[in-house]
């Protein structure tokens, strides 16, 4: 087989393995919090550890990967990627799990900055669009099968084997890595700028902490304020360390091209839109309507599936339909996915989700491969490991954001909600039913409140559930305003196998 296909195959195998790891990861979420006895900001961690350190990390990545060899960088995420996954598998309480998810995230960032350069590098007019539709249904396929997969394990193993899967593939991939794809590097690459991975790094956790914690210790406290005030300051500090950096990781002048805001704009509003949201979806569906691992992921399905079955065709569409008319329609479609799961009751059954299921579903798969197309096509060539890192990032910046984000607002929704319906209630019980459901309240609740505590739990749920699956729905529909008028081929700076513009469009 040519050298090409070789790196598609691993960069598929790798773009699987991490994506898979998020939606198997979600439908082990009320074992864990169960297990572990993990509180909803644990939960958030589970979810915010990972996506935060790979967003952390992706900018440095893609600049080791121009100096370096993106081969060696790939190699040794997928290393870190593997021994933290057994890490995960062996923690025996939360903070453990959150910290060995971080690490999986380091590892992570190695991968996911060199994936898109690496299929760059090799593949070329008409076989990239192959490329990318192939790589756009990896990413469909790892979000159709990861809430089943993680189902089956979860029941029939226990949570901890969702992570132990990875060793296996894990060590394969990186022997077959190192026989089978060349180790491509920048001929001038740049330093590490390490002033930005510190300031970055350290903005993006002050402020997702901040969000996380925000509710249980008060907005107005000194932890929470400083938290925020802090994150602010440093992002500042790292916008004034890169405008003068002579290798910076960052290239702010990225940000003159409109195509390149626009598709990170894109790529920001579906991950803090829609997949952000699979973390309270699964509590739903876990939690409020009693469905297992399993149960739970079949029911997700109909979004997956179709998810995967569009981004081949989205891939190969490329070729005829200019590139924002996908990222636009996607997301659009994402955002009427998600109008359309809004308005559940606690008498509905999951199918009132079912319609926004299948249309978020075919947003997601005619959104994801263009996406990744265009974040390489607005960024010079010798910068390619960069416009992947950046790409990237604002994915996980948008998840990581997301998850914290809309948490904030839901748990604050919830205690309310319950406060009024249950003036009496135990500390904490609205914590419980929001990183549990009613199902979570009613294990610390005696048998004869039952009824009244899973009525009051189910009505307090539904409330925070439905107002922010509007406000996920609102960022995605002014992503997908974003994307179609900003991401306009002309202004692209690679070639693509797609049509171009007229100058005046």
């Amino acid at each position: 087989m040519a050298r090409k296909w070789w790196t598609l195959v691993l960069v598929s195998v790798a773009t699987f393995m991490l994506l898979i790891d998020v939606t198997v990861v979600n439908v082990a979420l009320p074992d864990i919090r169960q297990e572990l006895g993990a509180s909803l900001s644990s939960l958030q961690w589970v979810v915010d550890a990972y996506s935060l350190m790979l967003a952390a990390f992706l900018l440095t990545a893609g600049s080791l990967g121009d100096r370096l060899g993106r081969r060696r960088v790939f190699t040794i995420g997928f290393a870190i990627f593997t021994t933290a996954s057994f890490l995960c598998g062996i923690s025996g309480d939360p903070t453990l799990l959150n910290l060995a998810r971080g690490l999986q995230g380091i590892g992570a960032a190695g991968m996911f900055a060199t994936s898109l350069a690496l299929i760059g590098q090799e593949f070329h007019g008409k076989d990239r669009a192959t490329a990318f539709g192939v790589w756009g249904a990896t990413i469909g396929g790892a979000v159709a099968i990861g809430p089943l997969v993680g189902g089956v394990i979860t029941e029939s193993l226990g949570w901890e084997w969702i992570f132990f899967v990875n060793i296996p593939i894990g060590l394969t991939a990186i022997v077959l890595t190192e026989r089978k794809i060349v180790n491509v590097y920048a001929d001038d690459p740049e330093p590490v700028d390490l002033p930005g991975l510190v300031t970055f790094s350290a903005a993006l956790f002050l402020l997702v902490f901040g969000l996380i914690r925000g509710n249980p210790e008060g907005w107005g406290s000194p932890v929470i304020l400083a938290c925020l005030i802090g994150a602010a300051a440093l992002l500042v500090a790292f916008i004034a360390i890169e405008r003068r950096s002579n290798h910076p990781m960052l290239d702010l002048s990225l940000f003159r091209n409109l195509a390149f805001n626009g598709v990170s704009a894109v790529a920001f509003c579906l991950s803090a839109g829609m997949f952000a949201m699979f973390l309270y979806l699964t509590i739903y569906l876990q939690g409020v309507l009693d469905y297992s691992p399993l149960e739970a992921g079949i029911r997700f399905l109909p979004m997956t599936v179709l998810s995967f079955i569009a981004s081949p065709i989205s891939g190969s569409l490329s070729n005829r339909v200019p590139i924002r008319v996908l990222l636009g329609a996607g997301l659009g479609l994402v955002g009427v996915g998600l109008l359309l799961m809004n308005g559940v009751t606690v008498d509905s059954g999951w199918t009132a989700l079912l319609a926004g299921f299948l249309v978020s579903g075919l947003g997601v798969g005619v959104a994801n491969p263009g996406i990744g197309q265009a974040a390489i096509a607005v960024v010079p060539v010798q910068k390619s490991g960069m416009g992947s890192g950046i790409n990237t990032t604002f994915r996980q910046v948008g998840i990581s954001t997301g998850v914290a984000a809309l948490g904030a607002i839901f748990q604050s929704r919830v205690n309310s909600e319950l406060a009024e319906r249950l003036p009496h209630a135990a500390s904490g019980l609205g914590n419980l039913v929001a990183s549990g459901g009613s199902k979570a309240a009613l294990e610390v609740t005696p048998p004869a409140l039952h009824p009244a505590v899973e009525r009051a739990a189910d009505a307090a749920f539904v409330s925070g559930f439905n107002e922010i699956l509007l406000i996920a729905a609102i960022v995605s529909l002014v992503g997908a305003g974003l994307g179609f008028v900003l991401t306009r081929s002309r202004f692209f700076v690679q070639q693509m196998s797609g049509p171009a513009e007229p100058a005046a469009a």
